[in-house]
């Protein structure tokens, strides 16, 4: 390690699985996404995703919403502040790895 540099903490093993990493990422950029979008987008099953996004919820980093349209269920995600701030703090952590590693 280069001096002046220092190893960030831990990250948030919350959000550093690929799929929960993915869903934070993707509510980030829209105001809510459907399952459906969330499950295309990252290409896994109903199953995978309702796991990783009930993980994600039971954390309060999003929050779930069901309504329906035309009488079908319909699921939709959106992330909350503490989602943002957890995301925001990973991707400053992610940025100093990157910086490090290119210095050495």
């Amino acid at each position: 390690m280069s001096e002046g540099h220092t190893f960030p903490k831990q990250l948030d093993k919350l959000i550093h699985e690929r799929i929960r990493l993915g869903i934070v990422s993707a509510l980030a950029a829209s105001d809510q996404l459907s399952f459906t979008d969330l499950k295309k987008l990252l290409e896994t099953t109903d199953g995978n995703l309702s796991v990783h996004a009930r993980r994600l919820e039971d954390a309060g980093y999003i929050e779930m919403i069901k309504s329906f349209e035309n009488r079908t269920p319909k699921t939709e995600y959106r992330l909350l502040k503490k989602g943002r701030l957890a995301l925001d703090q990973y991707l400053a952590q992610m940025e100093e790895i990157i910086k490090m590693a290119k210095s050495t």
